[in-house]
């Protein structure tokens, strides 16, 4: 059975609009990637990404076009909402880099010490001999 990546779905397109819908939009992108993330399935993190900033920059096209004035806490509230659904997404994020970063490490130590015919390598010796 082949595992396929986990992608953003097709139902989460932002259509334009209101500060309301962008928000939902950009929760519901990040909610996927989180969940994705959590349950270690192969994530198109490409695709998270480009959803991700489509849904930014909308979110910042329909802030600038809200009266400050008229900003109710409503949408205060679910910005802050919407941060912090990011910050866990941002620390699961960084616990897969580290994770990558350390699996690559320790892939390339293994390639260069396959590579090597020991020119450069402190001789082996047997336990006892001395030179």
């Amino acid at each position: 059975m082949r595992a396929t990546a986990a992608s953003p779905s097709a139902a989460s397109t932002f259509t334009g609009g209101s500060v309301d819908r962008a928000i939902e939009y950009l929760g519901i992108i990040v909610d996927q990637e989180t969940n994705a993330l959590r349950t270690r399935a192969a994530v198109d993190l490409a695709g998270f990404n480009t959803k991700k900033n489509q849904g930014l920059l909308e979110l910042n096209r329909a802030l600038r076009a809200l009266d400050a004035a008229a900003t109710s806490r409503s949408v205060a509230s679910r910005l802050a909402d919407l941060r912090a659904r990011l910050d866990v997404n941002r620390a699961l994020l960084k616990m897969h880099l580290e994770a990558v970063r350390e699996v690559a490490s320790v892939v390339a130590d293994a390639i260069r010490d396959s590579d090597s015919d020991g020119t450069y390598s402190p001789p082996v010796r047997a336990h006892g001999n001395r030179p």
